[in-house]
Parts: C-alpha cells; sequence; structure tokens
C-alpha cells in the first residue's frame, strides 16, 4: 500500500514484518519505555510554570498579575514556533525507521535553522510587549512589569524553541531519558533561581519579575546546553553528527520541516486559543465562576500531561514503523498507544467523579469567605472534565498517530472545524442562549473534543495501511 504526503502520507511501500514481529505485549513495553520519559518531561515542563506563578504571588500582587500577562504572551508566541520542533519528530522517525541517519540529521538540523529563524524574527514583537499590552487596554503599571519581563524573556526564545528539536530528535532515536532528568534539572534549577532572584535571598539582588525572567532564560539555555552536549557525547546520538557541517543548508529537509510544521503550529494554536476563549467566557461569569474554571482547568492540565507524552511517544513508533515498512509493527503500535491513554482517561476521570470537592479544595483557602461558593461552582466542571478526558486523550493521541505518517495539512483543518466550528459555538450557545452557565461552556468544549477525537481516528483508521491477511494472526 503506498501512501502519499499530506493526503497519504509519503514513505514508500508498507509491508509486514517477515521474521518475528514484535507481539502485542512488547509494544506496550516499547511504547512505555519511550512515553513514561516523555510524559515525565511534559509535566516537569508545567512544574516550572506553576513554580513561577507561585513565586511571583508570593512576591506580590502585582508581579503575579504581570506575569499573567507576560507568560501566556510568550507562551503564545513560542507554541507556534515549536510546531516546526515537532515537525522533526516524524520526519526524523521515518528516516530512522528506514536506517537514513543522513536524512535524521538533515531533518533535525533544519529544524533547528528554522528554530533559530523564527526567534530572530519575533523578537520585535516580544521587546515591544508593553506597548502591544498597553494597546490592549491592560492598566499601565502592570503593563510595564510585564515589559520589564519580556525584555529579557525573550531570549530565552532560541534556546527554547532549540531545546525541542533537540528533544524530538532524541525521542525519535528513542534516547528519551536525557529529556526527563534534565527536565527535571530545569524544574530544580528554576525554583533555585527564582527563590534567588525575586527575594534576593543570600545576597542576591532583590529583583521581582525580573529576576523571574533571569531565571527562566537561566534555565532554558542550561536545559538546552545539557541537551546539546548529550547529543554529541552520548554514544549512539554521536553516530548522528547533528552539529556536523551544521552551516550547510538541506533544501528539501528544510522545505519538509516547513510544510509540515506551518499546519501543526495552527493545529497546536488552534486548540490553545479555544482555552483562551473559553477562560473568557467563564469571566462573563463572574470571579467565583473564572476562579472554578481555573481550579478545573489546572488539574485538566495537570492530567493532559499524560496523553500529550504518549501521543510523542506514537508519532515516534509510528513514524519509525512506516519508515522500515512494518505495517504490522504500525498497527500494534497504534493499538498500544492509545490503549494505555484510554486506560489513564478511565482512571483520571474515575478520580475526577468520586473527589471532585476534596481536589478542588487543595486550590483554596478553606477559610476564605467565597471558597464554598467556588467549590460547589467547580465541581460539576470537574465531573463534565472527567467525561471529556477519554475525549482529550483520544484527541491527542490521534493526532500523534496521523503526525507519524506526515499527515498533518488535513487534521489542521479537523482542528479549527472541531474547536472553532463545532466546541466555541456550542459553548456559547450552551452557556449564554441556554443559561447553563459554565456546565454549559465547558460541555461545548466537551464536544468540540469530542469531534476532534473521532475525526482524527477516524482518518488515521482510513489512512494506515493494512497488514496482509497471514500476519495478522501472531502470538503476543
Amino acid at each position: 500500500m503506498t501512501l502519499t504526503v499530506d493526503s497519504k502520507p509519503s514513505g514508500g511501500e508498507l509491508r509486514s514484518e517477515t521474521a518475528a514481529p514484535m507481539g502485542r505485549i512488547g509494544h506496550l513495553r516499547a511504547t512505555l519505555a519511550l512515553g513514561v520519559p516523555l510524559v515525565g518531561s511534559q509535566i516537569g515542563l508545567m512544574l516550572i510554570n506553576t513554580t513561577d506563578t507561585i513565586m511571583l504571588g508570593w512576591y506580590s500582587v502585582e508581579a503575579l498579575a504581570a506575569s499573567v500577562l507576560a507568560t501566556p504572551f510568550f507562551f503564545v508566541v513560542m507554541i507556534f514556533g515549536s510546531g516546526f520542533s515537532q515537525a522533526v519528530l516524524p520526519i526524523a522517525a521515518q528516516a530512522e525507521g528506514k536506517g537514513d541517519t543522513r536524512g535524521v540529521r538533515r531533518a533535525v538540523r533544519m529544524g533547528l535553522w528554522v528554530a533559530i529563524a523564527y526567534s530572530a524574527l519575533v523578537m520585535p514583537l516580544l521587546w515591544y510587549a508593553e506597548a502591544i499590552l498597553l494597546a490592549l487596554g491592560q492598566e499601565a503599571d502592570v503593563a510595564a512589569l510585564a515589559g520589564d519581563y519580556m525584555r529579557i524573556a525573550q531570549w530565552a526564545m532560541l534556546p527554547a524553541l532549540a531545546a525541542q528539536g533537540l528533544r524530538a530528535f532524541l525521542s525519535a532515536v528513542e534516547r528519551p531519558r536525557i529529556i526527563f532528568w534534565s527536565t527535571v534539572a530545569g524544574a530544580l534549577l528554576n525554583g533555585f533561581l527564582n527563590w534567588l532572584l525575586i527575594f534576593g535571598n543570600w545576597g542576591a539582588p532583590e529583583m521581582g519579575v525580573r529576576g523571574a525572567a533571569i531565571a527562566s532564560l537561566g534555565t532554558t539555555a542550561l536545559t538546552f546546553a545539557v541537551l546539546a552536549a548529550h547529543v554529541v557525547t552520548d554514544r549512539k546520538a554521536a553516530e548522528y553528527e547533528i552539529f556536523a557541517r551544521f552551516w550547510r543548508p538541506d533544501w528539501p529537509d528544510l522545505r519538509d520541516v516547513l510544510r509540515m510544521g506551518v499546519p501543526i503550529s495552527i493545529t497546536i494554536l488552534a486548540e490553545v486559543m479555544l482555552f483562551v476563549f473559553t477562560s473568557v467566557m467563564m469571566g462573563w461569569l463572574g470571579v467565583v465562576a473564572l476562579a472554578a474554571h481555573g481550579i478545573a482547568m489546572q488539574l485538566s492540565s495537570i492530567a493532559f500531561m499524560v496523553p500529550l507524552g504518549m501521543s510523542q511517544a506514537a508519532t515516534v513508533r509510528i513514524g519509525r514503523a512506516f519508515g522500515r515498512g512494518d505495517a504490522l509493527g504500525l498497527n500494534r503500535a497504534a493499538v498500544s498507544a492509545m490503549g494505555i491513554c484510554l486506560a489513564f482517561a478511565t482512571m483520571s476521570g474515575l478520580v475526577f467523579w468520586t473527589l471532585p470537592a476534596p481536589l478542588i479544595s487543595l486550590f483554596l483557602d478553606n477559610t476564605e469567605a467565597k471558597a464554598a461558593d467556588v467549590i460547589a461552582y467547580a465541581v460539576p466542571l470537574l465531573v463534565i472534565a472527567g467525561v471529556f478526558q477519554l475525549f482529550d486523550n483520544a484527541q491527542a493521541v490521534g493526532t500523534g498517530l496521523l503526525r507519524g505518517l506526515k499527515d498533518t495539512r488535513v487534521p489542521m483543518l479537523l482542528a479549527i472545524l472541531c474547536y472553532w466550528g463545532i466546541g466555541f459555538p456550542l459553548a456559547y450557545v450552551l452557556g449564554f442562549v441556554f443559561d447553563l452557565g459554565g456546565a454549559g461552556v465547558w460541555t461545548g468544549l466537551a464536544g468540540g473534543l469530542a469531534f476532534a477525537a473521532v475525526s482524527m481516528n477516524l482518518r488515521f483508521l482510513m489512512l494506515r495501511p493494512k497488514p496482509p491477511e497471514q500476519t495478522a494472526v501472531t502470538s503476543s
């Protein structure tokens, strides 16, 4: 079965394994071996952002407000650029599956080129963050603090995107442990530097938001340096000579990174902005509703780190199987990734359904006057979140499976349709036209995720190569 780029992903003729195919249990173990460190690294990255928020909140309300403005600004710009780094993952994985070391090197090198170019292009946008925030009607004092933060943090854009490119390479060649440990080290360093520079401990200057920005920059730069050193010194990774002749262009690979990266970036942005505008709608319902939404979303985001990491593992394992022409292995890899995520979604959903109030209380001072109101409002939101865990896990893995086949354009269109053509209007109608409030908004959000889950996985079932009849009966 021959597949072509985007409408049907490229890579050549797929066949079944001719000898000793890996059994289902083997695929399950291989997916966990790759996916668990990637999940851990996603949780570590989330902890870095959480630490910044908590410590700036301890410092002052103004510093916290500035970070609430500056951090999402930086994140939205970075998330679009990260699509190009994520495009490296399936390209390198398919090349690795073919045994094409040169192809892996070229894909990673061109991904790093794009990271450099993108970072240079967005620098002026980040530098003038204060002016942009003022034009959007933010208070002058808070906008000024956010601008101070951004003029330092903007220099973290390049090492952040370059580190993502190296993570893609290390994932593609199944060397994920350094990704996990470098992220853990970065989280610890970030917390220490925040403590040192925000508050002026141990004789360091008290710098407030600028100290947080310096901590983020230092952490990001060190993480990239650790990954780069590992790429050069690790026995297996060094064989790819990623930085050899770095100045040399490989135009076909650069076009592949750009052609796949733009749809991935738009897909990610479509989902992120849906959640942003969901927060805006919850704000229309009042402070209690917004606080309840923030807590429920934080819990859902923590749970989402598992399918996010497993989605990356799915991309790698599908890409490698496709590259080596292993149709049976590709299908088993897809089943193992989806099975792991749906099992986790069921467990996390059960936790949300059975323990909503205790989970929500962890984020609140129960002596506060409005704490009981927030808990009462957030409980049904977390119950709904328990339902859409299944949808969110399924759409994340489905997207990862399609990326493993280098299929990105149609998934981008499906994402825009499901999130903005279905999810957003449904959330507004249920929340405000039918006057269901926050529960209606979250039900609409779940509806968009459900359509995305079904459409992404149906497309994968349409595109996936079918193993020959005789190879379908093999031992586990």
